[in-house]
């Protein structure tokens, strides 16, 4: 069965592309344009893999989404990687502590995406 990773980024062509390059590789996505819909999908799927994340989105961005997402003992293990055009050590370090796995800065090589994803799905 295939591996479904969220993608959520207030982009909807970075949406479209990123979760273009997961289906190619045999992943399915899903997708939404906030922290607060990601957070929402995240709660409401068990199916959900891996997090593929934004930092500056509306509503509530990326890391206060990570923050609330590892905060539930149920989401210790989801991966999330950060993919985003900012590059702060600050704001890296604050993802990192927040649980974040890993952090690309956009614009992304797909192929460097796709590998990530597969290392940390474990597929």
């Amino acid at each position: 069965m295939a591996k479904t990773i969220l993608v959520v980024d207030d982009s909807g062509t970075v949406r479209q592309q990123v979760s273009m390059a997961l289906k190619q590789a045999g992943f399915e996505t899903a997708q939404a344009a906030d922290g607060r819909e990601g957070l929402a999908m995240v709660d409401s799927n068990r199916n959900i893999n891996m997090v593929i994340c934004d930092v500056n989105m509306p509503n509530m961005n990326g890391l206060e989404m990570v923050e609330k997402i590892k905060a539930k003992p149920e989401n210790k293990s989801l991966p999330i990687l950060m993919l985003t055009t900012e590059g702060q050590p600050s704001m890296i370090k604050r993802a990192k502590e927040a649980g974040a796995v890993g952090w690309i800065v956009k614009p992304f090589n797909a192929t460097q995406l796709v590998q990530t994803a597969k290392h940390l799905t474990g597929g």
